[in-house]
C-alpha cells in the first residue's frame, strides 16, 4: 500500500525530479534493510556470453547513469543491471526539461543527452559497490568530440571500465547526441567494432579476462540496415545486441501534447518495433549472436512477445517506471 501511493506521488512531480527521488528512495530504502521482500524471489539460472544470469530481466542503461545506485537496484531482484551511458568526461547534457511523461500512452520521451559524470566518477563509484552480480556497462562518445575522433571515446571507455564489468555495451543509437547514429553506417561500425574487438583481445592476453561486448541499436533502421548491421556483428565476432533503443517516431502518440517535443520515444508505443527488430535479428544471427530485447517490455504479455521473437534476456526501462518493482517480479519464470 505505501510502495503504490509512493508510486502515485511521484508521477504528481516533474519526472526528472521523480526519477532522482524515486532513486534516493531505493537507497534509502536498501540501506535501512527494507528490500527483503525482494530477495525472497527464487533464482532461475541462464547462461548466456559466458555468464550466468540470476534470471532473464535486467535493468536497461539510462536508469542509473553514474553507477551511483547499484546496490540498491540490485537488491530489488533484477538478474543483471546496466549502468550508463557513461562519456570519459562528465557532461551536462541537454537543457531542462528534457523528460516527459506521456501517461495516457504508457511512453517516455528523453533528450537528456547522455548526461553523467563521467568515467573517473564511476570508476570512484565501482570501487566501493558491493553488487557482485552481472553488471553491464554502457559507454558513449562525449557531444564535444568529433565523430573522427569516435573511436577513441569508446576506446577510452572501455580500458577504463573493463575492470568492473560483466560485459560492456556499445551505445550507438541514441537519438540525443548529434550524428552518433551515423556509427551504425556500414564503413564506421566496421572500424568501430574490430578496433574495440582488438582491444578486447589485448585485456584478455594481458589480464586474462574475456570481457563480452554487446551492440545496443537503433529501432529507426530499414530491414535492410537492420540485415548489413548483423552481418557485420558476426564477422566481428560480437557477443550479443541490445535491441532496441529509443525511437524518433511518434506512432502512437500522435494526438499527445509532448508529441512534438524532440528526443526518444520509449514504453508501449515502442513494443510492436522493437520487436520486429528482434525478429528481423534473429532471423540472420540465428543462434550465433543472442538478442537482449528492450524496448517497450511493460507487462508479460509484451515480455514474452520479445522471447517469442528470439531474446534471451529482456531489460525493462519505461515499463519499470510505470509499474514499479512488482514488474520484475511479474516478469520471472517466462520462458
Amino acid at each position: 500500500m505505501l510502495i503504490n501511493l509512493f508510486h502515485r506521488f511521484l508521477f504528481t512531480l516533474d519526472p526528472e525530479r521523480a526519477h532522482y527521488l524515486a532513486l534516493k528512495s531505493m537507497q534509502w530504502a536498501y540501506r535501512l534493510g527494507l528490500h527483503h521482500f525482494y530477495r525472497n524471489i527464487p533464482e532461475e539460472p541462464f547462461q548466456l556470453m559466458n555468464l550466468t544470469f540470476p534470471n532473464r530481466i535486467g535493468l536497461a542503461a539510462g536508469f542509473d547513469k553514474n553507477a551511483d545506485y547499484v546496490d540498491a537496484l540490485a537488491a530489488l531482484g533484477f538478474g543483471f543491471i546496466e549502468v550508463g551511458t557513461i562519456t570519459p568526461k562528465p557532461q551536462a547534457g541537454n537543457p531542462q526539461p528534457r523528460l516527459f511523461r506521456l501517461t495516457d500512452e504508457e511512453a517516455i520521451i528523453n533528450r537528456m543527452g547522455f548526461n553523467n559524470k563521467g568515467i573517473e566518477h564511476v570508476v570512484r563509484q565501482l570501487e566501493k559497490t558491493k553488487f557482485r552480480g552481472i553488471l553491464g556497462i554502457n559507454i558513449g562518445k562525449n557531444r564535444d568530440t568529433a565523430m573522427d575522433h569516435a573511436i577513441d571515446d569508446y576506446v577510452t571507455g572501455f580500458k577504463s571500465l573493463w575492470p568492473f564489468a560483466s560485459y560492456i555495451t556499445i551505445n550507438i543509437s541514441s537519438p540525443n547526441t548529434a550524428n552518433l547514429r551515423d556509427l551504425q553506417q556500414a564503413d564506421l561500425l566496421q572500424s568501430l567494432l574490430k578496433t574495440l574487438k582488438s582491444e578486447q583481445q589485448n585485456i584478455l592476453q594481458q589480464h586474462k579476462k574475456y570481457v563480452p561486448l554487446v551492440v545496443k541499436i537503433s529501432p529507426d533502421l530499414s530491414e535492410t540496415e537492420v540485415h548489413a548491421i548483423a552481418e557485420i556483428l558476426m564477422q566481428q565476432k560480437i557477443d550479443g545486441v541490445i535491441a532496441t533503443n529509443t525511437t524518433i517516431t511518434r506512432i502512437g502518440v500522435e494526438q499527445s501534447i509532448f508529441a512534438k517535443e524532440a528526443g526518444g520515444l520509449s514504453g508501449r508505443p515502442l513494443t510492436k518495433r522493437s520487436t520486429e527488430i528482434v525478429a528481423q535479428l534473429h532471423s540472420i544471427l540465428q543462434q550465433n549472436i543472442p538478442i537482449i530485447a528492450a524496448g517497450g517490455v511493460m507487462d508479460q504479455a509484451t515480455a514474452q512477445e520479445k522471447l517469442n521473437a528470439g531474446a534471451s534476456l529482456l531489460q525493462i526501462y519505461t515499463g519499470f517506471i510505470y509499474s514499479g518493482p512488482a514488474l520484475i517480479k511479474k516478469l520471472r519464470g517466462l520462458k
